[in-house]
């Protein structure tokens, strides 16, 4: 059977309804966003932490951000690994289904930003494809891709510490994916308004 055919009268979580419903506006803000996860595959690995914040007027709005480790225990128990992450860290924890419903609700029709972000998008979707939702449907800028483009370099891929250098933003000793979202908001600035993006 063909795909979306399956999908037209599927009945989504009420939080994915209305998300839906947000598209039908252009976006007014970006958001930049950082995952961590348990390893590079979507197709088994989960989000450990997922922090953001939104750009709005060329300006990071601090107040407006997201924080959340996920509570992933099965996951861990089940591949062996140690729960310490979880229970040290001092952000807000939530179980993945709550975790993806604030974070949809908080990103709403947003412009996503992040280093990499296809893969940040793909674990995204894997996860929501889990709570019978659909697959993000926000455009996207990936700061690397914004560098390759101003610099005409095409044969080589940037790490998020190379940017931040080439761009003097200091490295922070507290590694999140919250921090790791603040430097890709400062690197994004940087080369919005050098490739004249609005």
């Amino acid at each position: 059977m063909i795909d979306w055919l399956k999908n037209i009268n599927k009945d989504y979580p009420d939080f994915w309804k209305d998300y839906l419903t947000k598209f039908e506006t252009k976006p007014n803000k970006f958001v930049v966003l950082s995952t961590e996860t348990s390893g590079l595959n979507p197709n088994k690995d989960v989000i450990l932490s997922l922090g953001a914040f939104s750009v709005i007027d060329d300006s990071i709005v601090i107040k407006e951000n997201f924080e959340t480790v996920l509570l992933q225990y099965k996951f861990l128990q089940d591949n062996g690994l140690s729960n310490e992450f979880i229970i040290e860290s001092k952000m807000t924890k939530m179980p993945e289904p709550d975790a993806l419903e604030a974070f949809v609700n908080f990103i709403g029709n947003a412009v996503l930003v992040g280093h990499h972000i296809n893969f940040d998008i793909e674990m995204l979707n894997a996860s929501l494809e889990r709570l019978d939702c659909g697959r993000l449907k926000n455009e996207a800028l990936d700061v690397d891709v914004m560098y390759r483009k101003l610099t005409d370099i095409n044969d080589k891929q940037f790490s998020l510490d190379d940017l931040c250098e080439i761009y003097k933003i200091p490295k922070s000793d507290r590694n999140s994916s919250s921090e790791d979202a603040y430097r890709i908001g400062l690197l994004f600035l940087k080369l919005k308004s050098r490739l004249g993006i609005k």
